[in-house]
């Protein structure tokens, strides 16, 4: 048998694929990156592919929302503050933006790996 493979951009909190319990280590790590209240819904505790799918929307529409806040952001925030705080604010979207780009690649790579999908070490 081969080792579990993870590969770059796997969450840490989750165990490599084929690892023992990695599906456990995946379905709870999916439902600390999404709303509480997907907690409630029985399809999502009992279908990890189903729970992967909603949670690759979830990060896709807030990656949407860090688009519209960067393009708003100066427009909207000029009036109620002043210049040094729009631009830590912008700054902040900014970096929003690249965590949720990690977080998007890690929970694709989850989703692909509850789909069937298993990664090989490569040199």
């Amino acid at each position: 048998m081969t080792q579990p493979v993870a590969p770059p951009g796997w969450p840490r909190a989750v165990r490599p694929p084929g690892a023992p319990g990695w599906e456990h280590t995946a379905v709870a790590w999916l439902l600390d990156i999404c709303p509480p209240e997907f907690r409630s819904y029985p399809v999502l505790r009992r279908h990890d592919v189903v729970l992967a799918r909603f949670a690759v929307l979830h990060v896709e529409a807030c990656q949407a929302a860090v688009r519209r806040g960067l393009s708003e952001a100066r427009s909207e925030l000029r009036d109620v503050t002043d210049q040094d705080t729009v631009e830590a604010a912008v700054e902040t979207w900014h970096a929003e933006s690249a965590r949720l780009m990690a977080e998007r690649r890690s929970v694709g790579l989850v989703e692909e790996a509850l789909r069937g999908r298993r990664f090989v070490a490569r040199l």
